[in-house]
């Protein structure tokens, strides 16, 4: 069972897809932090000073001057600057996958020669092969097209 397992775990699809989780992760850790860090609050000063992670409905009755001030009162916030946050999150990192495998993809395309021209044909009585250029056939004797 155990030589099993082994060799379920070293064969090459569960290797590639371990790496992929983990550059994936640290990825998507990079990417949230170019929004959150780098993108938001420029655009947040853009419409007028507002912090994105900071825009919520209170759906209780007193308000709260922050997300943290109504969360660590127990009320349960509707958090639509976050979830436009995770919006701007999605498109960068679905944006950047997409020119990721458009990359692959032109490095995979491989340029193939055209076919080269026939150098023989069949001939069409005796069904032997005979050089293209041959007007006749030597066995059969048969006068082939185009002589």
């Amino acid at each position: 069972m155990f030589k099993d397992f082994k060799y379920f775990i070293m064969r090459g699809n569960v290797l590639d897809l371990g790496v992929a989780v983990i550059i994936g992760g640290a990825f998507g850790k990079v990417i949230t932090s170019l929004v959150y860090d780098v993108l938001m609050p420029p655009f947040g000063l853009l419409m007028g000073k507002v912090d994105f992670s900071n825009l919520f409905i209170n759906l209780s009755g007193p308000p709260y001057a922050s997300l943290a001030d109504a969360k660590a009162t127990g009320v349960a916030p509707i958090n639509y600057g976050l979830f436009l946050n995770n919006i701007v999150d999605f498109v960068i990192v679905a944006f950047a996958i997409f020119l990721m495998i458009r990359a692959v993809n032109r490095l995979q395309k491989v340029k193939t020669a055209p076919p080269p021209k026939p150098t023989a044909k069949n001939c069409p009585y005796c069904l032997s092969t005979i050089p293209i250029k041959a007007t006749r056939y030597p066995y059969c004797a048969s006068q082939l097209e185009g002589s």
